[in-house]
């Protein structure tokens, strides 16, 4: 079976390189900072061998960078800390939608009520 595609074309991200572009949507982050974001958000997190493989694949692809920085003195100078590039932003908001437009169809087929959208709509206050 095909990788689905978002709006624009793309093949979707897998679930790994998308919780990566989301710990990266709003600062840039080192590996250890990247793997702390996810499992805050989920439970769970990568291991490090998988974070970095995808992070060199994303690289590669043009999704992510190496962040420009300069160290604090308490701070480890080998630590490299990435960041979204446009493409990464635009894969982002492209797999967004995607995920967006599958869970409108499991609300118009009842396996979620519509007010499960709107909870996560306003961080789960409704």
């Amino acid at each position: 079976m095909a990788r689905p595609r978002t709006d624009d074309g793309a093949a979707a991200l897998t679930p790994l390189s998308y919780e990566i572009l989301l710990a990266l949507a709003d600062a840039p982050r080192h590996g250890y900072g990247i793997i702390k974001e996810i499992e805050d958000r989920s439970g769970g997190g990568p291991s490090t061998g998988a974070l970095y493989l995808a992070v060199q694949r994303m690289e590669v692809e043009g999704l992510l960078e190496e962040a420009p920085r300069r160290p604090k003195p308490d701070e480890d100078a080998r630590r490299r800390y990435y960041r979204l590039t446009v493409a990464g932003r635009r894969a982002a908001q492209a797999e967004t939608r995607r995920l967006a437009h599958l869970v409108n169809v499991a609300v118009e087929k009842r396996l979620v009520r519509g007010s499960v959208l709107r909870s996560v709509e306003d961080g789960g206050r409704g």
